[in-house]
């Protein structure tokens, strides 16, 4: 199974709340009862509070300083505290400090699922180090460790997937593709990363593009919504609420685009923030908002996009990628779409035109 979320690390509006990982099943071994007595040890127990303690304020320094104290008593050989640490420091964007911990987190790996997971998480906090301009010899390393994930335990997808973007990047486009192959036969094709991964197998280049993350959901019409599988038309994501006043004054203008590219290659899907189902239905009734409406009742999706105020939108053009994100009102989202939509029915034109000759 995958998470929803993906490339946290190659978009900012896909940072994270966790990595964009897969979300592997796999746990880590855990010592013997017997081995492990520090873990009733009081300083032990303060000092993990004190973590989380910190941890919940955000105030991630001191959060790391009280985890490695927790790490120190015992013994060096906390696999919980040193995952904290980890998760910590690519927070803040610490990523030497990071690859660190990671490594020392290999030391303590009892099985192969346990080293792939730490390989993995390794070689994530390289690429965020490689930074956009990707420096090759970081690249690189990423390579090794994901190579060495997928080794350890050959049906990671994880270490797959990012195996086959870091290749794209380095330009192996062979490669890539096959990465992404072994990642598409570790996965069951209900997975709603399964399309993206196909896709980037197709197109390695097109894992090079910053993209939304993959995502599926059911409609208030009761259909499904799956986002990798909209390939060839442009979606525009409006992110928005019924008691939203800015929301409100934008509705108007959203109906207009609606209409205006009712018969091209174009979706809207709406997130809604409501809490109260009842409203959110009659809200969407009494305004004729007849396209895909989603309720965000738990804020998952809009955590997958990083957003923390509406209204906000996001296009995506008709390969997937991510071309803009937009928030409040008299944003120029009709100008950016009627650019995709035009490449889009280019596209789509062209392609008729190739099965007829």
């Amino acid at each position: 199974m995958i998470d929803v979320v993906i490339d946290h690390h190659w978009s900012r509006a896909m940072r994270p709340v966790v990595i964009l990982l897969f979300a592997l099943s796999f746990s880590l071994p855990l010592q013997t009862l017997s081995a492990q007595t520090w873990r009733s040890d009081a300083a032990y127990i303060a000092a993990v509070n004190e973590g989380k303690r910190m941890a919940a304020r955000h105030e991630y320094i001191f959060a790391i300083d009280a985890y490695r104290k927790a790490n120190k008593i015992a013994g060096g050989k906390d696999e919980a505290s040193l995952d904290e640490i980890y998760r910590m420091q690519m927070a803040i964007g610490s990523y030497k400090d990071a690859i660190k911990t990671r490594t020392k987190l290999l030391t303590l790996a009892a099985d192969g699922r346990a080293r792939s997971i730490a390989e993995v998480d390794k070689g994530m906090a390289l690429i965020s180090q490689a930074g956009d301009k990707g420096k090759p010899e970081l690249l690189q390393a990423a390579h090794t460790s994901f190579a060495a994930a997928a080794s350890d335990y050959p049906k990671n997808p994880t270490a797959h997937f990012y195996d086959g973007k870091v290749l794209a990047r380095l330009k192996q486009t062979e490669a890539a593709r096959e990465q992404f192959k072994e990642c598409l036969s570790c996965l069951s094709p209900k997975d709603p990363s399964y399309v993206r991964a196909q896709h980037f197998a197709d197109n390695p280049e097109l894992s090079l593009a910053k993209m939304a993350p993959s995502f599926t959901v059911t409609a208030l019409d009761g259909q499904k919504f799956a986002l990798d599988e909209m390939g060839g038309k442009v979606v525009l994501i409006d992110f928005w609420a019924t008691w939203c006043g800015p929301c409100n004054r934008e509705l108007p203008h959203l109906k207009k685009i609606a209409k205006e590219f009712a018969n091209e290659p174009f979706v809207i899907i709406s997130v809604s923030w409501d809490s109260d189902e009842t409203k959110w239905k009659e809200f969407i009734a009494k305004n004729e908002m007849n396209w895909v409406q989603y309720r965000d009742a738990n804020h998952s999706l809009s955590t997958a996009f990083g957003i923390n105020a509406i209204p906000h939108y996001f296009t995506i053009d008709s390969d997937g990628a991510l071309t803009a994100e937009m928030l409040g009102e008299d944003s120029d989202v009709e100008g950016k779409l009627k650019k995709l939509i035009a490449k889009a029915r280019a596209a789509r034109e062209k392609q008729v035109a190739s099965a007829g000759e």
